[in-house]
């Protein structure tokens, strides 16, 4: 199946990725964008769910057939981790944004067990900074992590620049320049408007500012 394609159109169907170039978005970053993407409404469309899950889960048998457990990074790589660790008969932790302020104060939930190879999820790929802060968690815990897989990336060159410091590969289903293909041939983007979106993908921090 080429998940590319079927995850670009399952997106843009279910509205998880949305496309404004007349009206751009705020990201938290501060960043101004014609794109928006919220993959947490996957989960409401069981088609879209389960193709998302049979797409990861190709990715972690072809690039990491060694994986001994999946690791959720929160909140929205959670449910994705949970599903795939059940698929797979697999052992499921998560990482959080920071170490609970009460009880045992965890920042990995579940069990750690040293040297376990492992494969993070990720929903959504930006920069990369919040991704690669898990996966330093992860390894500061004594896993061995083999790698990342998500659902999309804007690929951005500063996140492939922060991977590749990190040394950690990253795989996904779905990328933006898939993405605006099949949105142009589907009739979700005019044709004057694609100028203005690869404008943004080129610099995305200075775009309208």
């Amino acid at each position: 199946m080429n998940y590319k394609k079927e995850v670009a159109l399952s997106l843009l169907k279910n509205e998880a990725v949305r496309l404004r170039p007349e009206e751009p978005f705020k990201w938290a970053s501060g960043w101004n964008s014609p794109i928006y993407c919220d993959n947490r409404l996957t989960l409401s469309f069981p088609e879209s769910r389960n193709l998302i899950r049979d797409g990861l889960v190709d990715l972690i048998r072809t690039h990491y057939p060694q994986c001994e457990c999946i690791a959720g990074v929160a909140t929205a790589g959670i449910p994705q981790a949970a599903i795939i660790a059940d698929n797979m008969n697999l052992p499921m932790i998560y990482v959080r944004p920071k170490p609970k302020d009460h009880g045992m104060q965890n920042l990995i939930e579940g069990k750690i067990t040293q040297g376990q190879k492992i494969v993070v999820i990720e929903d959504l790929i930006s920069t990369g900074g919040s991704s690669l802060k898990a996966v330093e968690a992860l390894q500061d815990g004594g896993f061995e992590v083999l790698g990342m897989i998500g659902i999309f990336t804007y690929g951005f060159q500063l996140a492939a620049d922060n991977f590749s410091k990190a040394g950690i590969t990253l795989h996904t289903l779905c990328n933006y320049d898939e993405l605006i293909k099949e949105a142009q041939l589907n009739g979700y983007v005019k044709q004057d408007q694609l100028e203005t979106l690869s404008e943004w993908r080129k610099s995305p921090e200075t775009w309208k500012k």
